[in-house]
């Protein structure tokens, strides 16, 4: 995705939360990134001390490990800003 499209993304994103909920809110995130402890430890580090839930598997093969978060956040701006920075660790899927 070019910029563009990626805050075109955000910005449906945004209105999707606005729309379907009330805020504060629990928000459950999912990843999958290539099986790397140091990968899998950036995105530990991008919830840290926010009370987040993480509950990590692994794939069959074990090349993949899937992610999911539960974090209450404030509002759906909060929900992108994490969004973009585990888009920052590389291989990351977000689902």
């Amino acid at each position: 995705m070019n910029e563009k499209e990626t805050d075109e993304f955000y910005e449906r994103l945004k209105q999707q939360l606005l729309d379907n909920g009330r805020w504060p809110a629990d928000y459950l995130y999912k990843f999958i990134v290539p099986t790397d402890k140091k990968k899998i430890e950036q995105i530990h580090k991008i919830f840290d001390n926010t009370g987040a839930v993480i509950e990590s598997k692994q794939s069959k093969k074990g090349t993949y490990t899937s992610i999911s978060i539960t974090v209450h956040l404030k509002d759906p701006d909060a929900v992108i800003v994490k969004y973009k920075e585990v888009s920052l660790v590389e291989g990351v899927i977000s689902l």
